[in-house]
C-alpha cells in the first residue's frame, strides 16, 4: 500500500504499480527513482520508472544492493545481494552517483523488493481478504459503524462493520478500482450507497465484523441494452434500464468483462427473485481460462471449473460470488455487439461513464435488476497488496 510521505532525507518507499505515490519523489529528486527492471545487459540495467521513461542505469562494482522483504520499515532487516540477483520484473529504488562521469548514470546504491516476493506477499493478502473479508453496499453509516448489504432477495444478509481507531480507512481515487492506488479517507468519507470492502475478525455467521481494513469508493450500477458500438474509440452507447436516456461507455484495459453463461444466469435469476427449488444450486459455468486485464477483486480471475452457487448467503464456490464470476469466460470489446444486454459498475457520471466491471449474457437477470446490482457490487472492487518499505 501506497505511502504519500517522501522525506528529504534518503527514503525507500515501494508498491506495487502505484504510480502517483512516487510522482512527487522522482520531481523532486532527480537523483534517485522508483521502477521496474525490465532488461539486464551485462552490468547496465533498463529501468521504467513509475513516472517517466525508460532509464539506462550502470551498476559498478562499488554499487551497494540490498533486498528488502515486502512490508520491510526500513532497511534495518536489508541483506546484501550481488547485480546476478537482479532480474526484469524486479521493482528497484535506485539511487544515482552523481560523481560519477560518463554518458550513463551509474548507480551508487540500488535496493531492491524481488517480484517473487512481491507475488507471495500480494497472494497472502488475496487469500486473508477472501478469508476474513466482507463486502456490499452501504447502507448506513454511524459513528463507529458501518451498515452493509449483501445479496438481494432471500439472500440479502445484513452486515455491522465496526471501526475503531486502529482500523486502516482507504478510498478508490476517482474512476480507479486499483487497491494500490487507493488513498486514506476518514470515516466520513464513506457515503451510504458505495460499496465497500473490510477485512478483520469476523463473528460466527458474518454478520460483524471488528475491521482491520476498509476501502470503500462511489460507483454507478447500470443495466440496459447496448444501442451502438463506437469501435474506433473503444465504447459504445447504452439505454440506461432504469432512466431510459443513453449514456457512453468507454472500455479501456483494465475493464473486468465476463460473459454469463445462460444456465448460470437462469440460476442465479431464480435464487435473486427467491424461485429456485430447494437450496444451493451448483452451477457448471464452463469458463475458459481469462485473458486480457479480466481480474477479479483479488486480482486473479480465476481457472476454468465449476462455479458452485451456495445457499442462504448468495455467495459462489468457497462462499466468494466474485469467485464464481470471475470464472466465467472472459471477453473482450470486439465480442460485444448493438443489442446486447449488459449489466455493468462504472466510475460516477451522468452520461460519459468508464466501465469498471461488465457482465454480458444477463437477459434473465434483467428481470430483476434491482437485486442483480448485488452481482456485481463487490465484484468490482479491486483488492490485494502492495508493499511499502522505508529507510531514514
Amino acid at each position: 500500500m501506497a505511502s504519500n510521505r517522501f522525506r528529504s532525507s534518503w527514503v525507500v518507499v515501494f508498491a506495487l504499480g502505484v504510480a502517483t505515490a512516487l510522482a512527487g519523489a522522482q520531481a523532486t529528486t532527480p537523483s534517485r527513482f522508483v521502477g521496474t527492471i525490465t532488461a539486464m545487459t551485462g552490468d547496465t540495467l533498463s529501468v521504467k520508472p513509475d513516472n517517466g521513461d525508460v532509464q539506462q542505469v550502470q551498476v559498478p562494482a562499488t554499487a551497494v544492493l540490498k533486498r528488502v522483504e515486502p512490508g520491510q520499515k526500513d532497511l534495518s532487516g536489508a541483506t546484501a545481494i550481488q547485480l546476478s540477483d537482479l532480474e526484469p520484473g524486479d521493482r528497484v529504488l535506485v539511487r544515482i552517483d552523481s560523481s560519477a562521469a560518463g554518458d550513463v548514470p551509474q548507480a551508487a546504491q540500488i535496493v531492491t523488493i524481488k517480484q517473487a516476493d512481491v507475488a507471495k506477499r500480494q497472494q497472502q493478502e488475496r487469500e486473508d481478504w477472501a478469508r476474513s473479508g466482507v463486502g456490499g453496499l452501504v447502507k448506513s453509516v454511524g459513528s463507529g459503524v458501518v451498515v452493509l448489504t449483501s445479496g438481494a432477495g432471500p439472500t440479502l444478509k445484513v452486515i455491522q462493520v465496526h471501526v475503531s481507531k486502529a482500523t486502516v480507512l482507504k478510498r478508490y481515487a476517482p474512476a480507479s478500482v486499483r487497491f494500490d492506488l487507493a488513498q486514506p479517507a476518514p470515516i466520513d468519507a464513506i457515503q451510504v450507497g458505495d460499496q465497500l470492502r473490510a477485512r478483520g475478525t469476523k463473528n460466527t455467521d458474518g454478520t460483524e465484523l471488528d475491521a482491520v481494513e476498509i476501502i470503500s469508493g462511489s460507483f454507478r450500477n447500470i443495466s440496459g441494452t447496448i444501442a451502438s458500438m463506437d469501435a474506433t474509440n473503444s465504447a459504445f452507447t447504452l439505454k440506461d434500464l432504469l432512466t431510459k436516456k443513453l449514456v457512453t461507455v468507454r472500455i479501456t484495459p483494465d475493464a473486468q468483462m465476463h460473459a454469463l453463461p445462460e444456465m448460470m444466469a437462469r440460476m442465479l435469476a431464480a435464487r435473486l427473485k427467491g424461485t429456485s427449488p430447494g437450496g444451493g444450486t451448483a452451477v457448471a459455468a464452463g469458463a475458459s481460462a481469462p485473458g486480457g486485464q479480466a481480474r477479479s477483486w483479488a486480482g486473479n480471475a480465476g481457472q476454468p471449473g465449476a462455479a458452485g452457487y451456495g445457499s442462504g448467503n448468495g455467495q459462489g464456490r468457497g462462499g466468494d460470488m466474485q469467485a464464481m464470476l470471475s470464472r466465467t469466460p472472459a471477453i473482450h470489446f470486439s465480442d460485444l455487439k448493438k443489442g446486447d444486454a449488459v449489466m455493468l459498475v462504472a466510475t460516477s457520471g451522468a452520461s460519459d461513464l468508464t466501465a469498471i466491471t461488465l457482465l454480458t449474457g444477463v437477459e434473465p437477470l434483467l428481470e430483476a435488476p434491482e437485486a442483480s446490482r448485488s452481482l456485481l457490487a463487490n465484484w468490482s472492487m479491486g483488492s490485494g497488496g502492495g508493499a511499502e518499505a522505508e529507510s531514514q
